[in-house]
C-alpha cells in the first residue's frame, strides 16, 4: 500500500494575513521555528512566503522589512495538492515545479502542508526516483541538497 500526502502532511499550518509586514511574518516564523508561512485573505490561502523569499526579495534587494507587505513578496499563485494524492506524485510535482513545499487543500479549504524534507525522511524510494529524474533534468541546488542528503 502506497502512502498518500495526508499520511505525512503537517496539519497545523501557520498562516498569516497577506497584509502583514514582512518583519511581522519573520517574527512569526521565528516564534514557531518554521521555514514558511501561508498567506491568507478572507480565510483562503493565496500565497506562500518562505525563508528563501525573505533572502531573495527582501535582504538581497535591500528592501525594508517593516514597510514591505507579505503580499508584495510571497510566491503566488499557489501550487497545491489534495490529501489523497499519492506521495510519489506530489514529489514529482515538486520536482517539475522546482518547489519544496506544497499546501494541501480539500476543495478550497487549507488542510495541511507537505514538504520535500517530509517526503525524504519517510519515503526514501520516492527520493531515489527524483534522483534519477535529476540526472535527466537540472534541479535547483536547494532541492539537490535534500536529495543528496537523504538518498543513500
Amino acid at each position: 500500500m502506497s502512502l498518500k500526502v495526508e499520511d505525512l502532511m503537517i496539519k497545523d499550518v501557520i498562516t498569516v494575513d497577506a497584509n502583514l509586514t514582512v518583519k511581522e511574518a519573520a517574527q512569526i516564523m521565528n516564534k514557531f521555528e518554521i521555514g514558511c508561512l501561508l498567506a491568507v485573505r478572507n480565510g483562503k490561502a493565496i500565497g506562500i512566503i518562505t525563508e528563501r523569499d525573505l533572502l531573495k526579495r527582501i535582504v538581497a534587494e535591500s528592501r525594508s522589512a517593516t514597510k514591505t507587505k507579505v503580499k508584495e513578496v510571497m510566491s503566488t499563485p499557489l501550487i497545491v495538492v489534495e490529501p489523497d494524492m499519492e506521495l510519489e506524485d506530489a514529489a514529482k510535482l515538486m520536482f517539475e515545479m522546482k518547489i519544496k513545499k506544497l499546501p494541501v487543500v480539500e476543495g478550497k479549504r487549507l488542510v495541511g502542508l507537505i514538504t520535500l524534507t517530509d517526503i525524504a525522511r519517510f519515503q526514501p524510494q520516492v527520493m531515489k526516483i527524483l534522483k534519477q529524474l535529476s540526472k535527466r533534468q537540472a534541479m535547483p541546488k536547494r532541492m539537490q541538497k535534500i536529495i543528496n542528503h537523504y538518498v543513500v
